[in-house]
């Protein structure tokens, strides 16, 4: 009897082993799907005709806004384009036009760069500080966007707007922003139309262990 409760017990043990796993996705061939989408995401500037779904957009919209912030401020706000007859005045001289007019949709990621954070002086009084993270938070919730991007089978390639002047002010001034608010980039996102790779970026001659 003794014999078989150690079998028993062993086997329960055995199994919980088997059952256990980390919180990290596990990609269908057994990897780290996080890490695999991490790694095959690529700049795309090619795509198809096919249009994206209200859901998918929102699905990108939403993984976007899941980017960390500093104070928690989320400095982001998001105009999605779709209507291509406006795209050659918005992005006219500055952009490849030939890349926004492919892309199913065209995220223009805005940045409020006059947020304030709450704070303490010296004596622990509350103070009102300007959010100096932003751009921080904006290059967050960009990878966001470019990372679900890849998860679903879609391209998508970043295209700077801030802090080149010549490039974001004619997108401001078009898209009626606020004068706190900038476009911090652009995104055009769809199906790909070819076989963009992904690039090769792991320098270890760049990594530093305890000291430079």
């Amino acid at each position: 009897m003794k014999r078989i409760f150690t079998l028993f017990a062993a086997a329960l043990v055995a199994a919980a082993a088997a059952c256990s796993c980390s919180n990290a996705p596990v990609a269908a061939d057994g990897g780290n799907a996080a890490v695999e989408n991490m790694m095959s995401r690529k700049s795309v500037r090619s795509f198809t005709d096919q249009k994206l779904t209200p859901e998918q957009i929102e699905t990108l919209l939403r993984c976007a806004m899941a980017a960390p912030s500093g104070s928690n401020i989320q400095p982001w706000s998001f105009v999605v384009l779709q209507d291509k007859s406006r795209y050659e005045k918005i992005f006219e001289g500055n952009f490849n036009l030939k890349v926004f007019n492919q892309a199913a949709a065209v995220f223009v990621l805005c940045a409020d760069t006059t947020v304030t954070r709450q704070s303490r002086d010296g004596q622990g009084a509350p103070v009102t500080m300007p959010n100096g993270t932003w751009r921080d938070d904006m290059g967050a919730v960009t990878e966001n966007l470019l990372l679900a991007a890849e998860s679903m089978g879609l391209g998508a390639v970043w295209t700077a707007g801030y802090p080149y002047k010549e490039r974001y002010m004619t997108v401001k001034k078009e898209l009626g922003l606020p004068d706190n608010v900038l476009p911090y980039c652009m995104v055009p996102v769809g199906y790909p139309a070819g076989d963009d790779q992904p690039k090769d970026k792991w320098k270890p001659e760049r990594i530093h262990y305890e000291n430079w």
